[in-house]
């Protein structure tokens, strides 16, 4: 298994308001997110430390962007219902990682350099497993 960088995404998109994708990736200067599972306590009087069960997995993380008003750009879709279920793909390396995801804030910030960014958190929507393909 051959170490690799996090350049040449070749697929980052996420659905509009109306469910058509949208190719985010020449918007979104950089992202985090993460799968992780809830751990569940189930220690018994027995014990005298905690003992774990893997729980709930989810996903959630956040796109940082670029301001970008031009059709198709990644405003035309932020801006829209963010209470609208959106497919949110990823691809790098031939590995995908789609998943049905809630976005849940369009937030902007005009920097003290002229700067004009956002942030757009999401979280999982639909309740399947993420699971690279």
């Amino acid at each position: 298994m051959a170490k690799e960088t996090g350049l040449g995404w070749t697929t980052l998109s996420c659905d509009n308001a109306a469910g058509t994708p949208v190719v985010i990736k020449n918007d979104v200067t950089n992202f985090d997110f993460s799968t992780p599972y809830a751990p569940i306590v189930v220690t018994g009087v027995d014990k005298f430390a905690e003992e774990r069960i893997a729980g709930l997995v989810d996903f959630s993380g956040t796109l940082n962007i670029i301001f970008n008003s031009a059709a198709g750009g990644g405003h035309s879709v932020f801006s829209g219902d963010l209470r609208v279920v959106r497919t949110l793909s990823m691809t790098v390396s031939a590995k995908s990682l789609p998943n049905e995801v809630l976005l849940t804030d369009y937030k902007l910030t005009r920097g003290t350099d002229g700067s004009f960014k956002g942030q757009v958190p999401f979280v999982l929507a639909d309740g399947t497993v993420p699971t690279w393909a």
